[in-house]
């Protein structure tokens, strides 16, 4: 029989795969995969690979609530499937549902009478009233283009998305089904973190006390030419225009219902590739107050040829390969005068020579301000240090700036996991705002002074060199050697303390096993300790088991795999999501579950109280069954993990079920746990020792090369 179509504009069956099983159910994808073999009712797969099935949904439901494992399906899940099974794909879905969001928010009760009749003459009633929302949030002529008549199927899905607002708002709604989008899609897109969004807005904002007058706040507007889903532009905040630009259609759609959803700020949204059509190009276009802009790099195809003689090109014709150079000029041209533009950019652009003669005459205009250098893993790719360059578009008559403001921020944010942490993120947003205000805000000639290692502000004259290389590292003085003499003698301190506690602390050796003898029979093996699983734990209930996300919401720093690996504080952050996050608390055991590396912390309390991280497995004991020490013991057990791994062409995941431990009674368990509590103190000290001792071996080394330390 030929497979059932369903009616074209109708959504499809929604289909879940077995990731969302576990997420509906509220249990680890382990779960899902043992059900499927246990439960010979469990519903077949009806599309998907033979690697990754999907399934169902209405079956699917309809078998966990028959078993108990589910008393409804939750109203975002519901919402969420709806747009996995939209027939236009995932961000058409998405599409559909900020227009109807926006219609809620903006004209309610246009939505309360659309909504109060059947499905029926509610795709009808609907149409035209998404164009006038759209229309009057957006312009006459924005990306979304005209809404299609709606089919009665389609109807149920709004519905539902008005439902979500209710629980969320409208805002919260969006953020939640846009963030599952990009979740699910990762590769597909280039995002800004929100932390690094937010110090380019704090860049480009204007000075304190600028924005009120007389006559109340001042209009500031703001335009990002390729802005991606509306980070940089949701960062800003109290502007009163924003103006948005993408090549990608989706992306601009997706960009305008983000940010007319977060306020009542007017939104142009175009969609087509700035540097070759620019829609909102002077002098039709107003110039704007502030550009930002995380344009894309290393683009040779960027329109060298076609547009050699555009005037935005003030500053020299960008070569071929300096596409980043074009982009800073396309922002230039868009500003007012006195106008700044914070653009994110690769460390090549400062250095490459193909540049130097544009570089040069920013320089002598005075346009290009600041340049930033990042730690690595600030923003994608995260492999990379990147730049901040900050420019303002000179006015007539006004004097150039005696200098250009040069930070290095790399070693604010080194921390142990990708990117900089928390805290590490908190010293750079800092040191950075810190410079730019005593530069640009404390009149025409600032004292700035130097902080060597980090900033420093160097003579145009200076600069103009063969090679006009603006990397902020080249030009800097150079930090005092680990910190100065006397950081260097504390750090001595602490050290041999460290070494002292690490030999208190090392273990005795196991008492060797008598010499056989004649009149003794040979020692066997030790007996073997009846076992279980942590599987079979949790089933009793003698530990719960939670996988962290690393997303949610509120201010609390995330616990990350590489923060567990090397016995480090939480430094991640939580990637945005509704939810509130999984926290940890004392006594909770976490587990890495790739790597094969064998690892297992237990949350003390200054550990307690931070997001559980991508990667990480939570298992939280029963205090009256099982003492935490004992527990993470036996889970780094090598032979223990390798049976519970299963190993891919490149790495390791573990399948935390499947780890032993025995079976002993509490009062047997806590004398392990003591044991191997000692063991990870011991290990502690020797990993602070060990970074102790190369902070000091290279403090030592700078000394010896800068001359503050005497090689007598």
């Amino acid at each position: 029989m030929p497979e059932q179509k369903p009616p074209t504009g109708a959504p499809a069956a929604p289909e879940v795969t077995a990731a969302e099983i576990a997420r509906l159910a509220g249990v680890g994808r382990a779960a899902v995969s043992n059900w499927r073999r246990r439960h010979a009712d469990f519903p077949r797969p009806v599309g998907g690979t033979e690697t990754s099935p999907s399934f169902a949904l209405a079956q699917v439901t309809d078998w966990l609530r028959a078993q108990g494992k589910l008393a409804e399906v939750p109203l975002r899940e519901r919402v969420w499937q709806y747009v996995t099974a939209h027939p236009g794909g995932s961000v058409a879905a998405l599409v559909k549902a900020g227009s109807a969001l926006l219609l809620v928010r903006d004209r309610p009760m246009e939505w309360l009478e659309a909504s109060a009749v059947s499905d029926e003459r509610m795709a009808t009633l609907l149409a035209p009233a998404l164009d006038r929302v759209l229309a009057l949030r957006f312009g006459p002529a924005h990306p979304l283009g005209s809404t299609a008549p709606l089919s009665p199927g389609a109807v149920p899905f709004l519905r539902a998305a008005a439902e979500l607002a209710a629980e969320l708002g409208t805002r919260g709604a969006f953020e939640f089904l846009l963030g599952r989008h990009l979740e699910a899609n990762p590769r597909q897109y280039t995002l800004t973190p929100d932390g690094l969004a937010t110090l380019m807005a704090a860049l480009a904002a204007p000075p304190s006390g600028a924005s009120t007058g007389p006559a109340g706040p001042a209009p500031f507007t703001v335009l990002d030419p390729a802005c991606g889903t509306g980070t940089l532009l949701r960062s800003v905040p109290g502007a009163t225009t924003r103006y948005a630009q993408d090549s990608s259609p989706e992306l601009a759609s997706l960009a305008a219902l983000r940010l007319a959803l977060q306020s009542d700020a007017p939104v142009r949204a175009a969609a087509a590739d700035s540097l070759r059509a620019d829609a909102f190009a002077r002098p039709a276009a107003e110039p704007v107050d502030a550009v930002l802009c995380h344009p894309p790099f290393n683009e040779r195809n960027w329109g060298h040829e076609e547009l050699a003689y555009d005037p935005r090109w003030e500053y020299g014709l960008p070569a071929r390969a300096e596409s980043e150079l074009a982009w800073v000029q396309h922002a230039l041209a868009h500003l007012r005068e006195g106008g700044t533009a914070v653009l994110l950019m690769p460390p090549a652009a400062a250095a490459r020579r193909s540049g130097r003669r544009i570089r040069a005459d920013l320089l002598r205009r005075g346009a290009l301000r600041a340049v930033v250098a990042l730690p690595a893993g600030a923003a994608p790719p995260y492999g990379i240090p990147l730049h901040l360059w900050v420019l303002r578009r000179p006015a007539p008559q006004t004097a150039p700036p005696p200098g250009l403001l040069l930070v290095d921020t790399a070693a604010l944010g080194e921390g142990p996991g990708q990117g900089p942490g928390r805290a590490g993120w908190a010293a750079v947003h800092g040191a950075v705002e810190e410079a730019w205000t005593a530069y640009d805000r404390r009149g025409p000639a600032p004292e700035v002074p130097d902080v060597p290692g980090v900033r420093r502000v160097v003579p145009v004259v200076d600069l103009l060199d063969d090679d006009v290389d603006l990397t902020p590292a080249r030009h800097l003085p150079p930090p005092a050697a680990g910190g100065g003499l006397a950081e260097l003698t504390a750090v001595r301190d602490r050290l041999d303390s460290t070494l002292n506690r690490a030999a208190r602390l090392t273990p005795a050796a196991p008492p060797a096993q008598p010499a056989a003898s004649p009149d003794l029979p040979a020692a066997g093996p030790p007996a073997r300790l009846p076992l279980t699983t942590v599987g079979e734990l949790a089933r009793a209930g003698a530990l719960l088991l939670h996988t962290g996300t690393g997303s949610g919401a509120g201010p609390a720093p995330v616990l990350t795999e590489s923060d567990v690996s090397a016995g480090t504080g939480p430094s991640g952050t939580l990637a945005a999501a509704p939810e509130p996050p999984l926290l940890t608390a004392p006594g909770d055991v976490v587990v890495p579950l790739t790597g094969g590396a064998g690892v297992a912390r237990v949350v003390d309390a200054a550990t307690a109280g931070a997001a559980l991280g991508r990667g990480l497995q939570l298992l939280r004991p029963d205090p009256a069954a099982l003492d935490p020490w004992f527990l993470a013991g036996f889970l780094r057990a090598t032979a223990n993990n390798r049976r519970a791994s299963s190993h891919a062409s490149t790495t390791s995941r573990l399948d935390v079920r499947r780890l032993e431990l025995p079976r002993l009674p509490r009062t047997e368990q806590e004398v392990y746990g003591a044991r191997f509590r000692a063991l990870a103190e011991f290990e502690d000290a020797l990993r602070l020792a060990a970074r102790l001792g190369e902070q000091l071996v290279q403090g030592l080394y700078d000394g010896l090369s800068d001359g503050t330390v005497r090689p007598e």
